[in-house]
């Protein structure tokens, strides 16, 4: 059978559900396909939505464990991990509801499940089914790295796809990865009452953070008791019974219960044809422009399969880009300057625009403003004081910003606007900020970057001058 459509979309996560929703909701006919047989993506299923659940679970724990710092008797909860799972399952199913097939099918889109192949540029099999699309859009997400650790396979292992559906606590987890998704999860069984060993091979956790954010939120997890073995490889892992062991290159051996590979994620290309379309593709992802078209002009690709943020709000951001190039034709180009990246850690850590790494790599001079979160008065309130912010400023403008604290993923916003639209910091501080909270680290961190300039023997001499001659 032969299907011809105005948009075809493979790949029923984030990026290809909005795609799907908007073209057909304006009259064009769409067919979304997707192999896993239920829409959300990895996001829904297996990322996002699973471990922020667990995170919150966990801190409840946290905060019951360390209850008499807010004058309240202390308690060590009994953990049910299968009650833990329940929830985290029942969070999913709330969700799910708002990517039901038959929604997308009530606004007239065409919902497939089943692995989709290419057998032309612009033809796509889906079992039995041949369908023709005018437009194709790529969504197909990306899969966990395995590291080529000799033994691993054998000795057996989690990632972010499988652990969700264990309802065991592990006695000791040895956690291989230290970027957010292996320290979000590290510290969530950690506080669920697991013990945990991290293993990072570069010289810090959150390999892309500067060296002081990094540091700050190593200090809190080491505090916590899990065990941080950065600036190491694991050369091999072993099994014996219901033990396993990562052999490290520095001679010790960490003794775990179960492991989580947490070492990244790559485009999921296998198996799409995309040599047969004329889809350039390498390592990296599908290669595609500013307007995310591949070689193949009527073909896009979104999302985690072409990079460069595998984030969840990137890939919608992408399926704005493209449904405004394929609905309208307008030429709409991708602009990845001011992207959020959070790491939902407790203390959060929040990141937007310049580092000092990538200034320094670009050879932007800049100026550093910082504030501790310690002096933030609801921060004191909530005993939320561990971390601080940290601007990067030039030529008076915000060049980007780092924040470790509480809700930093939600400060952060305020400063990806400013950078957005090239506010300097006089925007900010001129802003009026509620009291008390957590917003105020804002405008006293720049107010604090400027205030040897404002109380200058200069700025002295002026105002008495000024009140001596002006009645």
């Amino acid at each position: 059978m032969s299907n011809r459509r105005d948009v075809v979309v493979i790949g029923g996560g984030p990026g290809g559900l909005v795609v799907a929703s908007v073209a057909s909701q304006l009259g064009l006919k769409v067919t979304l396909v997707e192999k896993s047989g239920r829409l959300g993506g990895d996001c829904l299923h297996s990322g996002c939505v699973p471990s922020k659940t667990l995170i919150r679970t966990a801190r409840v724990a946290h905060l019951m464990r360390t209850a008499s710092r807010y004058g309240l008797p202390e308690c060590n909860p009994e953990v049910d991990m299968d009650a833990v799972i329940d929830r985290v399952n029942d969070v999913i199913a709330e969700i799910q509801v708002h990517d039901d097939p038959e929604r997308f099918r009530s606004y007239g889109c065409e919902v497939v499940f089943g692995a989709a192949r290419f057998t032309g540029p612009k033809e796509i099999q889906v079992g039995e089914d041949l369908i023709q699309g005018r437009r194709i859009v790529i969504a197909t997400g990306s899969l966990p790295v395995i590291p080529p650790i000799p033994g691993l396979d054998e000795a057996g292992y989690e990632t972010n796809e499988t652990v969700f559906s264990r309802r065991q606590l592990p006695q000791h987890l040895a956690v291989i990865g230290g970027g957010p998704i292996g320290l979000e999860l590290a510290q969530a069984y950690a506080r669920l009452g697991s013990r945990i060993s991290i293993v990072e091979q570069t010289d810090q956790i959150l390999p892309s953070a500067d060296a002081d954010v990094a540091g700050c939120l190593a200090d809190v997890l080491a505090a916590e008791g899990l065990v941080l073995h950065t600036g190491r490889q694991v050369t091999c892992a072993r099994r014996d019974g219901d033990s396993r062991q990562l052999q490290l290159d520095d001679g010790n051996t960490i003794e775990c219960e179960r492991i989580l590979v947490a070492t990244g994620r790559r485009p999921a290309l296998h198996a799409l044809g995309l040599d047969v379309a004329g889809v350039e593709h390498g390592r990296s992802g599908i290669t595609v422009d500013r307007r995310l078209r591949t070689s193949q002009r009527h073909i896009y690709a979104i999302g985690d399969v072409s990079g460069p943020y595998p984030f969840t709000h990137m890939a919608e951001y992408q399926a704005g880009v493209v449904l405004a190039n394929l609905l309208f034709r307008l030429p709409r180009k991708t602009d990845y300057r001011v992207v959020p990246v959070v790491t939902y850690t407790d203390p959060e850590v929040a990141q937007v625009g310049l580092t000092e790494k990538t200034a320094v790599a670009q050879g932007i001079r800049y100026d550093v403003a910082t504030f501790p979160m310690a002096d933030i008065d609801r921060a004191r309130t909530d005993m939320a004081t561990q971390g601080f912010l940290k601007i990067l400023l030039s030529r008076g403008r915000i060049r980007g910003a780092s924040l470790v604290g509480a809700h930093a993923g939600e400060l952060i916003h305020e400063l990806a606007l400013a950078i957005q639209l090239g506010a300097k910091a006089k925007a900010v501080t001129e802003m009026v900020h509620a009291y008390p909270t957590y917003a105020q680290i804002h405008r006293r961190t720049l107010n604090a970057r400027y205030a040897k300039l404002f109380y200058s023997r200069k700025t002295r001499f002026m105002v008495r001058l000024i009140n001596a001659l002006l009645p």
